[in-house]
């Protein structure tokens, strides 16, 4: 896992996607309902997400994570469930799209297009990690070289097509850092971009 930054260094810009063995984030269709974590790999996620203070997030992405503000009955739910949305609940979100008109979330800002050298800077002068999610958003950001680790969760699955996780036209240079595996048969692997 990602440690927080030290004084004076740069925080790590982190994509963290579950994936499908064959590299989709969502299927055809849309459904994502096959990458639904069990209460050991949402306790992992709870964990990557921790040091995270700031979320960088495409549209769509917002709008799946925004369930995460007010989830329903929240104090019914299992200790996993309330611990990610007291993480979310604790971040600063900005989500770049032209089409969203207001956040529905609390810490949230809108900006029209990503900017990587705003990125950079903001990356810069962070005391926190900050994260990237959505497959459209961290391409962008991968073609900036703005992306310093990935956490990739596959799950042992083939869904043969949909929202890649990767776009086709980035070649990286990683080092792997660590890995694990999961009881349900989902894998971590951790990698880092080489200098």
């Amino acid at each position: 896992m990602s440690a927080q930054p030290t004084e004076g260094l740069v925080a790590n810009l982190i994509y963290a996607p579950i994936m499908s063995l064959d590299g989709y984030v969502a299927d055809q269709e849309g459904n994502f309902d096959w990458a639904m974590p069990d209460e050991e790999v949402h306790a992992f996620v709870n964990d990557l997400e921790r040091p995270v203070g700031t979320y960088l997030l495409g549209r769509r992405m917002y709008e799946v994570l925004a369930y995460w503000e007010k989830p329903p009955e929240l104090a019914d739910q299992p200790p996993v469930i309330q611990d990610f949305a007291a993480i979310w609940a604790g971040a600063d979100k900005i989500v770049y799209s032209k089409k969203l008109e207001k956040a529905s979330t609390a810490r949230t800002r809108i900006e029209r297009e990503f900017d990587p050298e705003a990125a950079r800077r903001m990356k810069a002068a962070a005391s926190r990690d900050m994260t990237v999610g959505g497959p459209h958003l961290a391409a962008e950001a991968m073609r900036a070289g703005l992306v310093d680790e990935y956490h990739f969760i596959v799950y042992p699955v083939v869904v043969g097509g949909g929202n890649r996780a990767l776009p086709d036209d980035v070649h990286l240079e990683l080092e792997l850092v660590e890995e694990r595996r999961f009881r349900g048969g989902a894998v971590h692997l951790h990698y880092r971009r080489r200098a």
